[in-house]
């Protein structure tokens, strides 16, 4: 009788453990560092800036669809932007250097694949994001000027949207690590009655830590 229920005890055990790690709905959170910048495009001509580096943190759940793919849907406080040096801002051979910063509130829906790898799992994944952008200034030399948001021309807009792509290792015990790639694909600068139709989008990559509980 003690080995049967030594035996029902230990089967009970691991059909915990089992379901402890094949959770349909989990979830993590992210930090890491992100190199954002600007695009500025006009007339079948495309002009980036120098990449800045800021920061990032969120938030995930992970839904599991089948053994091999999961959904995840985020929300992720990112700073964007750009910088550069005397020939954007200033004069050739100025001091004169600036940047724009624009600080969003970020909905990314990630489709996810996972391939189990040694003590872990690769993971690579895509989906649409949607981003509100909470404030925003611009910098040239000692000069700082908050950014004027509205549907004006010039102005910029608060909302913006565009694809991730990530890619990472997650050990077992939850710990991840991860990179990414944000292509923007709205214009956050409103230049429709201006005759040059700049078009202005949001691009990153990151690098980063995270754990899924």
């Amino acid at each position: 009788m003690k080995k049967i229920l030594l035996l029902l005890t230990l089967a009970a055990g691991l059909n915990v453990a089992a379901n402890a790690q094949d959770k349909p709905v989990s979830f993590g959170v992210k930090a890491g560092v992100a190199f954002p910048n600007l695009t500025f495009s006009a007339m079948g001509t495309s002009v980036s800036l120098d990449s800045k580096t800021t920061f990032y943190v969120g938030g995930i759940a992970d839904i599991k669809v089948s053994s091999m793919f999961s959904v995840q849907p985020g929300l992720t406080f990112m700073s964007k932007g750009t910088k550069s040096g005397d020939a954007f801002f200033g004069e050739e051979g100025s001091d004169l250097s600036g940047s724009i910063n624009i600080s969003y509130l970020e909905l990314p829906v990630n489709l996810v694949a996972n391939f189990d790898a040694g003590s872990g799992k690769f993971f690579v994944g895509a989906g649409p994001y949607a981003a509100y952008a909470l404030s925003g200034n611009g910098k040239a030399g000692d000069v700082k000027e908050d950014i004027p948001f509205g549907s004006n021309d010039g102005e910029f807009k608060r909302m913006d949207f565009g694809l991730n792509f990530l890619a990472g290792y997650q050990l077992t015990n939850g710990l991840n690590f991860h990179a990414g790639y944000g292509l923007g694909l709205g214009k956050i600068v409103n230049d429709e009655n201006s005759g040059v139709n700049l078009a202005t989008k949001n691009k990153v990559f990151s690098v980063g830590v995270g754990f899924n509980f």
